[in-house]
This record gives structure tokens, C-alpha cells and sequence, in this order.
């Protein structure tokens, strides 16, 4: 369920290109009104502006915005115009260089979780228009990148490249001798400290969504547990943390998600290119969900923890972005 307010009347895509170059007019940009403006239109509604923006003003409007990045040394200010990209961005084009910057990432396994997001809180329409926005920004398939990605050892890399190139069944029928099977085949694989088992990757790559709910579900009805509480008991390698996220992100992708959040702000400083592209990839998708998880574990709020550890333009869009929390 989508946190964005859209106003109505919704002003004209001409409007409010005009708006957005009056607010990039002089040293400093007037983030206030590019927040007003972006953060309260629809995907749709933004790639309407950027239409209008480039034939207003013969410059795409991206341009305008890494222009005003690239000469930013404050990280605060640097923060917000990243984010302002990011969302300004078409949904399957932000995906897919998200997923070309995790590729090219070393030291850091945030870049892994980027890598499941995509592939597996995505519906499969949509993981099917980030493959081919990839293509067509990068000149090669995710797919090829992920294979050759020299970050990536195996038998994580077959897992993962499994897992971007899927499309799932998208309707809600579900077999219960199919789940029954697979859920033993599943924790037969767990409890033996073999999670990384080929029919671990065929199940969590090829079913659907439905399907691996009523797998787990069999799973916890049988055995007692849950499969991620499993999972963190009985597994510890990078292969098995990978797979929790998966899980999460295929049935309960507000958990995951909740828990990002949560990561990015605890402990000293904030990590915020993991706050930002987690705000600003489920804003439209399922934000909602996601704040009522995150009230739920952590018994606070994300605009709590967004004012507590954000300041200036790139807590106001972020703040926008999340959307009314009651206290």
C-alpha cells in the first residue's frame, strides 16, 4: 500500500516541470518546493514531468539534478539529491542501477541484500521490466553481469543468478501436495546444515509467491519452527543469511524491509544509502505494511528514527516519502 499523499487537483505535468526549474534557478535550490512537488506524484505522474521538463527546457530533468549533485560536499545535501534522483527515476529504471551499483560494490554486504530486494520482493512483471531496463541502460543482462561478478562466489552466485532470472507464476492458485513435499525437502536441506542444496534454489526460484507462503506455513505446521528461525539457528555463512532475506522478501517482504530501516539507523551515524533506497523503492509499494511491522518489532516509529537520525532537505523527503504516522 503506497505512503504517498497526491493532491488534488493534481497540477499539469507543464506546471510543475516549470515549478521544478524555478526551484533549481540560483545557488541554492529550493528543496522545499522540489519535495512539495515530486514527492506527492506517482510514478506515472513523474515520468509525465520529465517528458514535459525535457521538451520545456531541452534538458532531461536527471541532467538537472546530477548537475546539482555533482557539485555538493555537504553529505546531508549530497544525501537528498541522491534520494531526489533515485525517486524521480522510472521504478524498473532505478531498479536496474541499483542492482548495476550493487555489482560493482566491494566490502560490503548491503550490496546483497540489494541483489534480493530486486529479485525477490518484485512482482514478476516488474523484475522483467528491471532486466530490460538493464539491458538497454548497460548494454548486457543482469543476468550475464551476475554470473561474471567476480564478488560473488558460488554457490551463492547460482542462487542469485536463479533468482533474478525467474518470472512466477503471478495468479493465487496453490498445490497442498506440492507444499506438503517441499517442505520437507526444505528442512531436510536446513537441518542438515545444507541450505545451499539444488532443490533449495529450484523451489525459492520457480514457485510463486502463494505457493512458498503455503510452503512455509506446511513447513511450521510439521516441524515446529519457522523455516528463517531455522535458518539463523542451524546455518551462519553468508549463503544462509542470503536465503533468510530471500525467504523474507518472496512471503514478508515488510519484515525485511522493516528490518533495513532499522539497520541503517541503530548505533553510531546512519547508513544512508540503505535508508534512502529503502524509503524510496517501497514508498509506492508497500510502506504501509512496512510501518506497522516496524512499530510492531521495534515499538517505535521509521519517522521516529527518520527525525531522530536525518536533518534538513533530506529529511523532509524522506519524511514525505514515509508518509502520517500516528505516535
Amino acid at each position: 500500500m503506497s505512503a504517498i499523499a497526491v493532491p488534488s487537483p493534481v497540477p499539469s505535468p507543464s506546471d510543475d516541470a516549470e515549478g521544478i526549474r524555478k526551484a533549481l534557478q540560483g545557488w541554492r535550490a529550493d528543496k522545499e518546493a522540489l519535495v512539495r512537488i515530486l514527492a506527492r506524484r506517482t510514478a506515472a505522474q513523474r515520468s509525465a514531468i520529465r517528458r514535459a521538463y525535457a521538451f520545456l527546457f531541452r534538458e532531461p530533468l536527471l541532467n538537472s539534478f546530477r548537475q546539482r549533485l555533482s557539485r555538493q560536499y555537504c553529505p546531508v545535501t549530497v544525501d537528498f539529491w541522491k534520494a531526489i534522483i533515485l525517486w524521480t527515476m522510472d521504478p524498473a529504471e532505478r531498479d536496474a542501477n541499483l542492482v548495476h551499483g550493487a555489482l560493482r560494490r566491494r566490502g560490503d554486504g548491503d550490496h546483497l541484500a540489494v541483489l534480493v530486494e530486486v529479485s525477490c520482493a518484485s512482482d514478476p512483471d516488474h523484475l522483467v521490466a528491471v532486466r530490460r531496463a538493464y539491458r538497454s541502460l548497460f548494454g548486457c543482462s543482469v543476468e550475464e553481469d551476475l554470473a561474471s561478478c567476480p564478488a560473488l562466489q558460488q554457490p551463492l552466485r547460482k542462487m542469485l543468478v536463479s533468482l533474478v532470472s525467474s518470472y512466477r507464476y503471478g495468479g493465487d492458485r496453490v498445490d497442498a501436495d506440492v507444499a506438503k513435499l517441499e517442505a520437507s525437502q526444505l528442512s531436510e536441506a536446513v537441518r542438515k546444515k545444507q541450505p545451499h542444496h539444488d532443490e533449495v534454489v529450484r523451489i525459492l526460484s520457480t514457485r510463486s509467491k502463494p505457493q512458498l507462503r503455503a510452503t512455509f506455513r506446511r513447513y511450521r505446521e510439521d516441524h515446529g519452527t519457522d523455516i528463517v528461525d531455522d535458518i539463523d539457528s542451524r546455518c551462519s555463512s553468508q549463503f544462509a543469511r542470503t536465503l533468510k532475506s530471500a525467504v523474507w522478501c518472496l512471503t514478508s517482504p515488510e519484515k525485511h524491509f522493516a528490518e533495513m530501516i532499522r539497520e541503517s539507523v541503530v548505533g553510531l551515524g546512519t547508513y544512508e544509502d540503505m535508508l534512502t533506497r529503502v524509503v524510496v523503492s517501497r514508498a509506492e509499494v508497500d510502506m504501509e505494511q512496512i510501518k506497522e511491522e516496524y512499530r510492531a518489532r521495534f515499538k517505535t516509529t521509521v519517522t521516529c528514527d527518520v527525525v531522530d537520525d536525518t536533518s534538513f532537505g533530506y529529511k523532509d523527503i524522506l519524511l514525505a516519502l514515509v508518509g502520517c504516522e500516528e505516535e
